[in-house]
C-alpha cells in the first residue's frame, strides 16, 4: 500500500531553524534533509533520523588554493568588441565591455600564442608581427582605415558564475568564489585529497550531492547593466578551454584548434547552431575527460560508504545524461531542477538508479526575471502551481523516484498557501509513483522520432530551461510531447541515413532556418532527403514546423518541401504565382492560438495540399497525402494544454488511430492516463475553471466534473 504522506521527498534544512526544519519535514513527508547553497545543517537536524544529503560543488570554495596557484583556475576564450580603425594604428583594450570581476586576462607565455587579432572587415587573420601586447593594450600596426578589428584572447574566470549570479541577484555578501580546472595536475591532486578529507570529516552524510562537476555552462557578463548578460548558452563548451586542453586534444586527434574555432566571428559556438566537425570532436574529447575524472570522484565517495548523486544543472557541461559516457561514471542518482514537463522526461529517462526532481520555485527571495517570489508582493504558491501543471502531465507518462526543494527554508515562514500547495503536490506525486510501481500507463502504438543535429545526446532539451528557449518552436513541441501517451525518441541526421527510421510512425522536424534543430547544411546531402522521401512514400508520416529542413543551395528552400507541399519564399519565387487555396475542414479541433503568428513566406507548391488554417494568404496548418504516407506542416506551435491536445489529435489523424486505448478526454483542457495494472484512471484539469468532461478508456467511458486544476484518481 502506497504511503501517501511520507517518503520520496527531499527537504532543504537550515541551521538556526531546527524547529521549522523538523516541522516542515513532517508536513511534507520528507525522508531526506539536505543543505543548500548558503546554508548548513546543525547536529539537531542531522541526528533527527533522516537521511542526509550534503551539497558539494567540487571545483569552487577553494579560494586559498586558487590564489596560491592561480595557474590552476579555469579559462575561456573571449573576443573584444570590434573597434574601428581611423588610421594605420589602433589600440584595443580586450576586456572593454566585459565584467572585470568575472574575467582576468591571461597573458602568460603559455597563453599568448593562442591569441589572435582579426581584421573583421576583410575577414583576415593578422600575422603576429602586426600586433603587440603592451601595458594592457593590443597595439596594431598597418591597419586599413575604417576596417573593424577584434582581439581574441584567453582569460581566467575569477568568479564562479553561479556564485556570481547569487551575489548580483540575491545580494550575497560572502567571498567571491573561484573555480579550479581538474585538468591541471596540481588542482586534480588537490581536489582528490580535499574530497577524501571531506568524507572523513562528515560521517553524518549519506549522499554527496555533486553540484555539478567541473565546467559551467557559458554565462558571460557585461560591464553595462543594460546588457548584464552578454551571452549565455546552457549547453556550450566554451568554458572547457585551456592551453593544456588544446594541446592534449591536438596530441590525440591531430587537430590544432585556434581561438577562432571557439569565437566564430564573435558569435561563439552556440548550441543552436550546427557544429563544425572540430566542435563535435572537441565535445567528445571533453565528455570522455569529464566522465573519467567524475568516475574517480564517485569511487572515492563510494569508498567511504556514501552514495554519489549529481545535480544536472550549473557545472554540468560534458556530463550529458543521454550521452554515451554518462552510465560509465557510476552515479547513484541524478537530480534535475524542473520548470517544465520536458525536463522531467530528460531526468526520468537517464540511465541511473535514482531520479529526483527539484521543484520550483527555489526558496530564494528573488525568482526568475527578478520576480519577488518570497518577498512582499510575491505569490510563491501560484508559481509552484504553474510549474506543477507542466510537471505532473509528464510524470504520468514517465515517473521519477523522488522530488524536493532547495534554498532557504526560513522563507516559508508565513507562506501557508505555498506550504499547503507543496504538501498537496507531494501527496499526488506519491500516488503517481505508486501507480507506476504497479505497472506502466497505457500508451498508444505510436512512435514519434524527433529529428535534429544532436539526436539522442540532447534528448528532451534545446539549450536551457523553457523560459530560456521560449522562442524556439521545437521546445514547445517537446513540452507538448512530454505528456502525450506516445513513444518519443530523438535521432540525428546521421541516424536517419543509418536506418533509424525503422519502427518510426511519425518523424518530426522543427526549427529555424540554419539552426541545429532545423538542420542547416545537413540537408544538402541527397542521401538524407532520399531516405525520408522513401519513408513517407512507403507509409510513414512527417510533421514539419517553423522552417524545417531550410537550407540554401537547393531547388526548394525546404528540403522537405516536395513532401510537405509547402515551401518558404525569401525572394526566390519572385514572379512565380503560388497555388490559390480555400481553407478545408479539419478532421480535428484546430487551436488557432497554438499556431502562433506562423512563419513568413509560406506558400503552397502542390495543388493537393489541404490548408486547415491560414492567416490571410499564409498557410498555418496543412495536410497532404504523399504516396502511402501523410505529411503535415505547422507554421508555428505555442505550447498550452489545448495545443498539446491538438498535437495529439494531429498524430492520431496522421496515423489513423483513436486515443481511447490510452484514455482520451473530450475537453482539450483535460487529460487522462490509464494505468491498466491498477485499473486506475488519472484525470487532469489543466484549466482554472471547473469543467464537465467525458473520458473514453479501455474499460468504457466516464462522465464527471473536475475542479479547477484538479488531479483525480479513479479506480474502476
Amino acid at each position: 500500500m502506497t504511503d501517501l504522506h511520507h517518503g520520496g521527498f527531499t527537504l532543504p534544512g537550515e541551521s538556526g531553524y531546527e524547529e521549522l526544519t523538523l516541522r516542515m519535514a513532517e508536513k511534507w513527508g520528507a525522508d531526506v534533509i539536505r543543505d543548500s547553497d548558503g546554508t548548513k545543517l546543525s547536529p539537531e537536524i542531522t541526528e533527527a533520523g533522516y537521511r542526509i544529503y550534503s551539497t558539494i560543488c567540487i571545483i569552487r570554495e577553494h579560494n586559498a588554493f586558487a590564489l596560491k596557484h592561480p595557474e590552476t583556475q579555469q579559462q575561456t576564450f573571449l573576443s573584444s568588441d570590434p573597434v574601428l580603425a581611423l588610421s594605420d594604428r589602433l589600440e584595443i583594450d580586450p576586456l572593454a565591455g566585459f565584467f572585470t570581476e568575472q574575467f582576468q586576462i591571461n597573458d602568460s607565455l603559455e597563453a599568448l600564442p593562442f591569441w589572435q587579432v582579426w581584421d573583421r572587415t576583410a575577414d583576415q587573420l593578422l600575422p603576429r608581427e602586426k600586433w603587440s601586447w603592451e601595458s594592457g593594450r593590443v597595439r596594431i600596426a598597418g591597419c586599413v582605415p575604417y576596417h573593424r578589428y577584434t582581439v581574441s584572447f584567453l582569460c581566467w574566470r575569477i568568479w564562479e558564475e553561479i556564485n556570481m549570479y547569487n551575489h548580483t541577484t540575491n545580494h550575497w555578501q560572502t567571498e567571491h568564489l573561484r573555480q579550479l580546472d581538474p585538468r591541471h595536475p596540481l588542482a586534480w591532486d588537490y581536489l582528490q585529497r580535499w574530497l577524501k578529507t571531506w568524507c572523513e570529516n562528515n560521517p553524518q552524510t549519506d549522499v554527496i550531492r555533486l553540484t555539478s562537476l567541473f565546467y559551467n555552462f557559458v554565462w558571460i557578463f557585461g560591464s553595462d547593466p543594460r546588457r548584464r548578460t552578454r551571452f549565455t548558452d546552457w549547453a556550450s563548451y566554451d568554458f572547457t578551454v585551456s592551453p593544456a586542453a588544446l594541446r592534449a586534444f591536438e596530441a590525440e586527434s591531430g587537430i590544432a584548434l585556434t581561438a577562432e574555432d571557439f569565437i566564430c566571428r564573435g558569435k561563439l559556438q552556440a548550441t543552436h547552431r550546427p557544429p563544425t566537425p572540430q566542435k563535435r570532436a572537441w565535445m567528445d574529447f571533453i565528455q570522455r575527460f569529464v566522465a573519467d575524472r567524475a568516475r574517480t570522484l564517485v569511487e572515492i565517495i563510494h569508498s567511504y560508504g556514501k552514495q554519489a548523486y549529481v545535480f544536472y544543472d550549473d557545472s554540468w557541461v560534458g556530463m550529458e545524461p543521454w550521452g554515451p559516457y554518462f552510465p560509465s561514471v557510476g552515479f547513484d542518482g541524478l537530480i534535475k531542477c524542473v520548470f517544465s514537463g520536458f525536463e522531467c522526461r530528460l531526468c526520468a529517462g537517464a540511465k541511473v538508479p535514482v531520479h529526483e526532481l527539484r521543484f520550483h520555485p527555489y526558496l530564494f527571495p528573488v525568482g526568475l526575471g527578478g520576480l519577488p517570489t518570497f518577498m512582499d508582493g510575491g505569490h510563491p504558491e501560484k508559481d509552484a502551481t504553474d510549474y506543477w501543471l507542466h510537471v505532473r502531465r509528464a510524470l504520468l507518462r514517465q515517473c521519477v523516484d523522488r522530488i524536493g526543494l532547495g534554498g532557504y527554508l526560513h522563507l516559508t515562514i508565513g507562506q501557508e498557501a505555498f506550504n499547503d500547495a507543496i504538501e498537496e503536490m507531494a501527496v499526488a506525486f506519491r500516488r503517481i509513483r505508486g501507480l507506476h510501481a504497479e505497472g506502466a500507463p497505457a500508451e498508444l502504438p505510436l512512435s514519434v522520432s524527433v529529428l535534429h543535429t544532436w539526436g539522442a545526446l540532447r534528448s528532451w532539451t534545446l539549450s536551457g530551461h523553457f523560459h530560456e528557449t521560449d522562442g524556439h518552436v521545437l521546445i514547445h513541441l517537446n513540452e507538448a510531447l512530454s505528456g502525450l501517451p506516445v513513444r518519443v525518441r530523438f535521432i540525428s541526421f546521421e541516424d536517419v541515413k543509418a536506418g533509424a527510421l525503422s519502427g518510426t510512425d511519425v518523424l518530426l522536424c522543427a526549427g529555424q532556418a540554419g539552426d541545429a534543430w532545423s538542420g542547416g547544411d545537413a540537408w544538402l546531402d541527397p542521401a538524407l532527403t532520399t531516405e525520408i522521401t522513401r519513408f513517407v512514400y512507403e507509409g510513414g508520416c512527417l510533421i514539419g514546423a517553423g522552417e524545417p529542413s531550410a537550407a540554401a543551395g537547393r531547388d526548394t528552400r525546404f528540403a522537405l518541401a516536395p513532401i510537405l507541399g509547402v515551401d518558404q519564399d525569401r525572394g526566390e519565387y519572385a514572379c512565380h504565382a503560388p497555388w490559390a487555396f480555400e481553407a478545408a475542414p479539419a478532421p480535428f479541433r484546430v487551436d488557432r492560438a497554438a499556431l502562433g503568428r506562423g512563419t513568413d513566406g509560406i506558400r503552397l507548391i502542390a495543388p493537393d495540399t489541404r490548408v486547415l488554417a491560414a492567416e490571410g494568404n499564409t498557410p498555418l496548418l496543412t495536410l497532404r497525402d504523399f504516396g502511402k504516407g501523410k505529411a503535415a506542416y505547422l507554421g508555428g506551435f505555442v505550447y498550452s494544454p489545448s495545443a498539446a491536445r491538438m498535437l495529439l489529435d494531429l498524430l492520431l489523424s496522421l496515423t489513423g488511430q483513436c486515443g481511447a486505448p490510452a484514455g482520451l478526454c473530450d475537453d482539450p483542457l483535460a487529460e487522462a492516463a490509464w494505468f491498466p495494472a491498477s485499473k486506475t484512471l488519472v484525470l487532469l484539469n489543466n484549466g482554472p475553471e471547473a469543467r464537465k468532461v467525458s473520458v473514453r478508456f479501455p474499460e468504457g467511458s466516464l462522465e464527471t466534473e473536475l475542479k479547477p486544476f484538479e488531479i483525480r484518481f479513479e479506480t474502476r
